[in-house]
C-alpha cells in the first residue's frame, strides 16, 4: 500500500503531466497555425508522450492500491512566441518537470517505498533524455539560425519524427 503523503504527491504529478499535453498540443496550435507543420508534429508527438507519462502514474497508483484524484488542469498559453522561444520554453518546462520528479525520489525514498522508488527511476533516465533532446534542437537554432533556410530544414527533421523515436 502506498502512503498518503506520495499518493497526493503522485496525483499532483499526474496533473503535471497531464498539463505537459496541453501545453505541447497548444505549442502544436501555435506551430500550426505558422505553417511550421514539422513542429506541429513534433509537439503532438511529445503531447502524446507525456498523456503517456500521466498514464504510468496513473497505473502505478492504481496497481499499488492508492486513489487517482484526478485535479484541473490549467489553461496553457495561445502563444509562445518565435520557433526558438518555443523550444526554449518546452526545455524550460522539461526542467520544471525534472525538479518534480526529482522531488518524488526523495519523498519515495523518504517513505521507503522502493516500489516508487523504481517506478521513479524510469522517469528519471526519461527525463534526462527528453531535456538533451529539446537542448539540441535549441542549440542547433542558435548555431544555424532559427529562420530562413535553417527553420525550414529543422522543421522538415522534426516532422520525421516517429512513435518508434519516443522512449515512452
Amino acid at each position: 500500500m502506498i502512503s498518503k503523503k506520495l499518493q497526493d504527491a503522485i496525483n499532483e504529478q499526474i496533473k503535471h503531466e497531464l498539463y505537459s499535453a496541453y501545453m505541447y498540443l497548444a505549442m502544436s496550435a501555435d506551430c500550426s497555425d505558422r505553417n511550421l507543420v514539422g513542429f506541429a508534429s513534433w509537439m503532438r508527438m511529445q503531447a502524446q508522450e507525456e498523456v503517456a507519462h500521466g498514464m504510468r502514474f496513473y497505473d502505478f497508483l492504481v496497481e499499488r492500491g492508492g486513489r487517482v484524484q484526478l485535479q484541473a488542469i490549467d489553461q496553457p498559453p495561445l502563444e509562445f512566441g518565435s520557433p526558438l522561444e518555443i523550444m526554449e520554453k518546452s526545455l524550460e518546462h522539461e526542467r520544471f518537470v525534472t525538479a518534480r520528479i526529482n522531488h518524488l525520489y526523495d519523498l519515495a525514498q523518504e517513505e521507503q517505498d522502493r516500489p516508487a522508488q523504481v517506478m521513479l527511476q524510469w522517469f528519471i533516465t526519461e527525463q534526462v533524455e527528453e531535456e538533451a533532446s529539446i537542448d539540441e534542437i535549441v542549440q542547433r537554432m542558435k548555431m544555424f539560425g532559427a529562420d530562413g533556410p535553417a527553420l525550414f530544414m529543422l522543421d522538415r527533421d522534426l516532422g520525421a519524427r516517429g512513435p518508434e523515436d519516443d522512449a515512452a
